[in-house]
């Protein structure tokens, strides 16, 4: 899927921008894949794919433990979407291929 690969990402948050990368893999449609940011490298679970939309979780641990929720649309060389923050709101996601 072009999905694939590598993104570099900057995530909206209520705290100021966050970057990341984010390292896809497409199989029919589940997803899997990590994110590197400032807070380190976690692997992400429940990747799901639906044409170009994908959907993950992760389960931070530090600060503070937190499921954060992605829903995103991929188009060409880019990608939009959103981010539940748990309990502190959500955020826009916006990335470009590496």
């Amino acid at each position: 899927m072009a999905a694939d690969g590598v993104w570099n990402t900057t995530m909206k948050t209520p705290m100021g921008p966050q970057a990341g990368t984010l390292e896809l893999t497409t199989d029919g449609s589940t997803l899997s894949g990590s994110m590197k940011s400032d807070q380190g490298e976690m692997e992400f679970a429940d990747g799901t794919v639906d044409g170009d939309e994908l959907a993950w979780t992760l389960d931070l641990t530090s600060p503070m433990p937190m499921k954060i929720e992605f829903a995103v649309t991929v188009d060409g060389d880019t990608l939009n979407g959103n981010v539940k923050l748990g309990s502190f709101g959500s955020a826009v996601l916006e990335g470009t291929r590496a």
